[in-house]
């Protein structure tokens, strides 16, 4: 599925660009989709990138084996406290925040009875929510390390392109220039939190305050409305919403 989500998210934004040529654009993409913002960036070729995530996915499952690790999302509790309870409740295990998608929306990994527990202590710290989340890997949390030392080799072997357009990655919030740093960002990703809400807080701090989410869905519109109410984001992802999205 990752490869065919890269693959519309590109051909959307493809299609749209053909529209709106002379648009000058700020990219961000949430975990799998900061690589189709390099491609629609003119960093990586898409049949490239196929094969990056293709081989990520590969990777992640291989870190972890079935039923070790879980990931779980925490509704309604701040920042900190998370942190705090996943600290409290690791016991020598992993678990820890990994998307920080709005206020009040967390979402951690690690290992399982350790994402049980930091579960039940967020719960017990004001939480309205912790939901377990049907997903067979723990992204972005520490387990995910081998999987990135394997993207890292791949990586190496591609040559990346200048970006057309500041992509603002996921590990550090910040839009950089040069191959070594693009790709160094890529493979910290593995183990590291997406980190949306100051994605998008960034973006309106530059003042841009119209947004379109390319691909499948319309998770992202959601969370940008819950972080920004000055953030107006349209999902566009059929013919129709490609031709109001101007």
């Amino acid at each position: 599925t990752q490869p065919a989500l890269l693959t519309a998210s590109v051909a959307i934004y493809r299609q749209w660009l053909d529209a709106n040529p002379e648009a000058d654009v700020v990219m961000a993409g949430h975990s799998l989709g900061e690589y189709s913002a390099l491609v629609c960036a003119g960093v990586v070729s898409l049949s490239e990138a196929v094969k990056l995530v293709e081989n990520r996915g590969l990777y992640m499952q291989e870190a972890v084996p079935a039923g070790v690790g879980s990931m779980a999302a925490i509704i309604g509790l701040g920042d900190d406290e998370i942190k705090a309870a996943c600290e409290a409740s690791a016991n020598g295990d992993v678990v820890s925040p990994v998307n920080y998608n709005s206020p009040g929306q967390v979402v951690i990994a690690g290992h399982k009875a350790a994402v049980e527990r930091a579960s039940e202590a967020c719960k017990e710290a004001g939480a309205k929510r912790a939901l377990p989340l049907a997903v067979s890997v723990p992204s972005h949390c520490e387990l995910m390390k081998p999987a990135a030392e394997k993207l890292a080799a791949d990586l190496a072997a591609l040559t990346f392109n200048t970006p057309k357009c500041d992509v603002i990655n996921n590990v550090d919030v910040k839009a950089e220039q040069s191959s070594e740093a693009i790709k160094d960002a890529l493979v910290r990703q593995l183990y590291s939190p997406v980190r949306w809400t100051e994605t998008v807080q960034a973006l309106v701090a530059q003042g841009i305050t119209q947004s379109y989410e390319f691909g499948p869905g319309k998770v992202l519109t959601g969370l940008a409305k819950r972080i920004d109410k000055a953030m107006v984001c349209a999902a566009v992802n059929t013919q129709a919403t490609i031709d109001e999205a101007k």
